[in-house]
């Protein structure tokens, strides 16, 4: 089983591909739980908050490989959760770190156009692009293993079908 999970800043066109690819590879999709709850909760975040949506997340992603299927796209994990900590709160409880991690990381560069949803938060430039980098940093510091995944949002595309079909023949 491979897990690929879609990592980056808001709004760069994750959970749009990871629901269009997941339909059309027939895999198991893992949308964005800290979206439904914040839906549900509100974004005036605590520290509690962030923990109980990695748990959500993660508990999803467990449901998801069950079966162990060939393929399961993820659409983020708790080290995106952990970049939230950071953003917010300026520090990331070690849990965060201590979840199951994907085999593969595609990192969505902050350089599509911002939009709002009602529960986006970094919109203005400097803010998306202080974002991407907490996001590539959590990355790196969980010594994971990533691809950066940029341009058109057909650019991004091809980009991501080319890699999912690559790790289908490993």
């Amino acid at each position: 089983m491979i897990r690929v999970c879609f990592h980056g800043a808001e709004s760069t066109g994750k959970s749009v591909l990871a629901a269009k690819l997941a339909e059309e590879l027939a895999c198991p999709w893992v949308p964005e739980y800290g979206r439904e709850y914040a839906e549900e909760h509100g974004t005036e975040f605590a520290m509690e908050d962030l923990l109980a949506i990695a748990h959500g997340q993660d508990a999803a992603m467990q449901a998801a490989c069950a079966g162990n299927p060939p393929l399961v796209i993820l659409d983020t994990d708790p080290l995106m959760t952990a970049a939230w900590a950071q953003m917010l709160f300026g520090k990331i409880p070690a849990e965060l770190f201590a979840y199951t991690k994907a085999e593969h990381y595609l990192l969505f560069a902050a350089d599509t156009p911002w939009q709002a949803d009602g529960t986006r938060m970094f919109g203005t430039d400097q803010s998306r692009a202080q974002f991407a980098a907490v996001a590539e940093d959590m990355l790196v510091r969980a010594r994971v293993p990533f691809t950066r995944i940029g341009g058109s949002w057909d650019e991004r595309e091809t980009l991501v079908r080319a890699i999912l079909a690559e790790m289908a023949q490993a």
